[in-house]
C-alpha cells in the first residue's frame, strides 16, 4: 500500500537492518497478487503467462545445446542396444541419489537394469576413485555413468579410461579449465559450455540426468526403438526431479520452478512407492509442497548417506517392493533422528568456536571428532545465524580435514574453494556458489583462512551492504488470514533464489508473549483494527529478536514482518505469522 522507501519506515529494526520493498513501488492494489510476487522477483511484464503456471514444455532447452550430451545419449542408447551392463556412480546425498534413482528407472524401461553404486561416506568419501571405478568394470560393466561427481575426477577417470572403461560424466558443480579424460563430459558449468548450457548452471544433478534422458529417448527414437514398443515417459519421474533440486537448494527460477512445479504434482500421484512409504514415515499429509521435500523427505534420504549406509536412499526411489520401501523408509526415518542428536552436539561446538569470528567475513571452524555427515547441517546453521559464509570442517586423529562450506547471496563459495584447490592449499575441493566441499592436509586451517578471508571479503562486505529485509505486502491485524495464505502460494513454489513471500502487519499490541518447545517465542499480536493474529518466532528466545520481543509491555505497539502460514491446529481461515524481524510502531 505504502510506496515508500521504507516499508513502516522502518530504518533499523531489531535486527539492526532496513525494512524495504522488494519491488520498486511497494504492493500495488490495482495489480492481481500473483503478478505482483512474480514482478518482485524479476520477471518482466510480458513474461508473466509464462511464470504464473510454469511448464516444462515452456523452459525446458533443446537437450543438444550442452556440451558432450548427444555423444553421451548415443553412447548409452548403444550400450542399451547392445545389451551391455551398465553402470551408474552416485554421491551420497539427495541430489545423488534421485539422479541416480531416475536414470535406473528409466534404463529399466528401457530393458537394461543397471549396476548402482554409491560410494560410503565415511569409507571414501566423495566422487569416483578409480578404484571403485575399475571394480565395476570387472562386474561386467563397459559403461559407467557418474551422477551429481566427477568433474573434478581427474586421476579416477584416467585410471578408468586406461582400463577400457567409457565414463559419461553427468554432474553441475564448476570445473577447471582443463577437464578430466571422460568418453563426454555433460556440465552446465563446464567453462567452455555455450551460452544455452552455461545459461542453466544453477540446475542440479538430477536436473542434467533428466535432460540426458531426455536426449537418450530422443535418439532411440531416431534409431527407431518405439516403433513396436511403448516410449517411456520421463515425464512421470519428474518427482525425483523436484526432490532432488529442492534439497540441493537450487534455484527455483526458470526451468527449475517448472521442474519442482510439476513434479509436485506427479509426487502428489504416489506412483513411487519408496516416496509414498517416506511421506508414510514423515507423517506428510495432504499435497506434497516444496517445504516439505526440503525439510521432511530430504533429511530422511540424505541422513542414509551421512550416519547409515550410503545407499538406501537410491534403493528406496528404485523398490518396486512396497515390504521393502516401508522397511527402508522406517530405516530412514530412525536415521534421521539420529542425525538430529549428532548434529546438535555438534552446532553447540561449533557455534561457540564461531563466537569470536562475528567480524570475519567468513567463519571457519573445526573440531576433532565432529561427524564429517552433520558439517554441512552446521554450516547452513552458522551461515544463518551469523549472516556470512560458513565453512565446517571435521578433523580425524590424524588432523586431516574434511569440510563443508554454505554461502550467502553474492558470494561464490564454490570457486574460491576451488581456487584454494588450485593454489595448492586442499588436497580436494570444489562445489558450487553456495556449496562447497573439501579435503585437507594436516596444519592447512589457517592458510586456507588467510586465502578466504583475502579472496572473499570485498564479496561478502559487498553482500552484507546491501542487507535488507525485503517485504511483498503490509497488512493490518485482520489482514493475516488463510484466504491470504492460498493467494501467496500460487506464486510458488518457493526456495533458494525464488524467495517465500513475507509481508509486514500490525501495529499491534504483543499479549501472552511466551518461550516455547526449543528456544521458540510465542504470541498473539493485537490490532487497532480489533483483530488479532498468533505468531511464533523460532530459535529466537537467545537472539536479540526473541528477548525484544519478550520484555515487551501491553501498551508498545510494533510492526511484525514475516510469512504467513496456515494455523494447521485451528483450521477454518485462521493463520499464524512466522516472525523473522519486528520494529516499534
Amino acid at each position: 500500500m505504502s510506496r515508500d522507501t521504507h516499508v513502516c519506515g522502518v530504518t533499523s529494526s531489531l535486527l539492526s537492518q532496513p525494512w524495504r520493498w522488494r519491488r520498486n513501488g511497494g504492493d500495488d492494489l490495482g495489480l492481481d497478487l500473483v503478478d505482483q510476487l512474480l514482478l518482485a522477483r524479476g520477471i518482466a511484464n510480458d513474461d508473466l503467462a509464462r511464470h504464473r503456471e510454469p511448464r516444462i514444455r515452456d523452459f525446458l532447452p533443446d537437450p543438444s545445446h550442452f556440451a558432450d550430451m548427444d555423444c553421451g545419449a548415443a553412447r548409452i542408447a548403444d550400450a542399451v542396444e547392445a545389451g551391455e551392463t551398465i553402470a551408474i556412480f552416485g554421491d551420497y546425498d539427495v541430489d545423488g541419489a534421485t539422479s541416480a534413482a531416475l536414470l535406473t528407472l528409466l534404463l529399466r524401461r528401457l530393458g537394461n537394469d543397471p549396476i548402482v553404486y554409491i560410494p560410503d561416506r565415511l569409507m571414501e568419501g566423495y566422487g569416483p576413485s578409480g578404484k571403485a571405478l575399475v571394480d565395476l568394470q570387472g562386474r561386467g560393466a563397459s559403461l559407467a555413468i557418474t551422477v551429481d561427481c566427477g568433474a573434478q575426477a581427474f586421476e579416477a577417470l584416467a585410471e578408468a579410461a586406461t582400463a577400457g572403461l567409457d565414463v559419461i560424466v553427468c554432474d553441475h558443480h564448476q570445473c577447471a579449465t582443463a577437464l578430466p579424460r571422460a568418453h563426454s563430459m555433460i556440465n552446465p558449468n563446464r567453462l567452455d559450455e555455450s551460452e544455452t548450457g552455461a545459461a542453466h548452471g544453477h540446475v542440479a544433478a538430477v536436473g542434467m540426468a533428466f535432460l540426458l534422458g531426455t536426449a537418450l529417448i530422443r535418439e532411440l527414437r531416431r534409431r527407431g526403438r518405439f516403433a513396436d514398443t511403448p516410449e517411456p515417459r520421463i515425464i512421470d519421474l519428474l518427482d525425483l526431479v523436484a526432490l532432488g533440486t529442492v534439497a540441493d537448494v537450487a534455484r527455483l527460477t526458470t526451468l527449475n520452478r517448472a521442474f519442482v512445479t510439476q513434479g509436485l504434482k506427479v509426487m502428489a500421484g504416489r506412483a513411487n512407492i519408496g516416496l509414498a512409504a517416506l511421506a508414510d514415515a514423515a507423517r506428510l499429509t495432504g499435497a506434497p509442497s516444496s517445504r516439505d521435500l526440503g525439510f521432511a523427505l530430504g533429511p530422511r534420504i540424505n541422513a542414509g548417506g551421512r550416519v547409515g549406509k550410503s545407499d538406501l536412499g537410491v534403493r528406496l526411489l528404485t523398490t518396486t517392493d512396497p515390504a521393502e520401501a516401508e522397511f527402508i523408509a522406517a530405516e530412514l526415518d530412525r536415521l534421521n533422528e539420529e542425525r538430529r542428536a549428532i548434529e546438535l552436539s555438534v552446532i553447540d561446538e561449533a557455534t561457540t568456536a564461531a563466537g569470536s569470528q562475528s567480524e570475519a567475513p567468513l567463519i571457519i571452524v573445526a573440531g576433532v571428532g565432529w561427524h564429517p555427515g552433520v558439517i554441512g547441517i552446521v554450516a547452513s546453521r552458522l551461515k544463518e545465524k551469523f549472516n556470512r559464509p560458513a565453512l565446517v570442517i571435521a578433523l580425524d586423529a590424524d588432523g586431516v580435514g574434511k569440510g563443508s562450506g554454505r554461502s550467502i547471496s553474492g558470494v561464490d563459495l564454490g570457486a574460491a574453494i576451488l581456487a584454494a584447490k588450485d593454489s595448492g592449499l586442499l588436497v580436494a575441493g570444489g562445489g558450487h556458489a553456495m556449496a562447497a566441499g573439501l579435503t585437507m592436509a594436516p596444519g592447512g586451517i589457517e592458510p586456507l583462512r588467510a586465502f578466504l578471508h583475502d579472496r572473499l571479503a570485498a564479496d561478502v562486505a559487498a553482500a552484507s551492504g546491501t542487507r535488507a529485509l525485503l517485504l511483498d505486502a503490509l497488512l493490518a491485524p485482520g489482514g493475516v488470514a488463510g484466504t491470504l495464505c492460498d493467494q501467496l502460494e500460487a506464486g510458488g513454489p518457493y526456495g533458494a533464489g525464488w524467495p517465500s513471500p513475507r509481508v509486514a502487519a500490525g501495529p499491534a499490541r504483543l499479549m501472552r508473549v511466551a518461550i516455547v518447545g526449543n528456544g521458540h517465542v510465542r504470541g498473539i499480536a493485537a490490532g487497532d483494527d480489533g483483530k488479532s493474529f498468533k505468531w511464533i518466532a523460532f530459535r529466537a528466545a537467545d537472539t536479540p529478536l526473541g528477548q525484544a520481543l519478550l520484555a515487551s509491555t501491553p501498551d508498545r505497539r510494533w510492526w511484525l514482518a514475516g510469512s504467513i502460514k496456515r494455523d494447521q491446529w485451528n483450521g477454518g481461515n485462521a493463520a499464524e505469522m512466522h516472525v523473522d524481524d519486528a520494529a516499534p510502531a
